[in-house]
């Protein structure tokens, strides 16, 4: 990433959390700077996945894409016998 594109932030962070990362970037020959950029990406990345998946599931819900309790409930309690249901699916 070219220089320019970079940007400053500042954020507070308890003391124990940066002795870490100060430990960390030390044992692996790193600047904190790296580690926190690649832990800030990871998280952002997580965190749009985990919107768009619920974005997904509400949208599901709404058009009545939805598995009974009941039958998610007998489903679970046949895996611990010798005949398992198939699992269940939205009617």
């Amino acid at each position: 990433m070219a220089q320019s594109d970079m940007r400053v932030l500042t954020a507070d962070i308890p003391a124990a959390l940066a002795e870490k990362l100060k430990t960390m970037a030390a044992d692996r020959a790193q600047s904190p700077d790296v580690i926190v950029q690649q832990a800030l990406a990871a998280w952002i990345d997580e965190e749009e996945e985990r919107y768009r998946l619920t974005l997904e599931a509400i949208a599901q819900v709404d058009a009545g894409q939805v598995v009974a309790d009941e039958d998610v409930q007998a489903w679970l309690e046949s895996l611990e016998t010798d005949t398992p249901l198939p699992r269940p699916r939205s009617k």
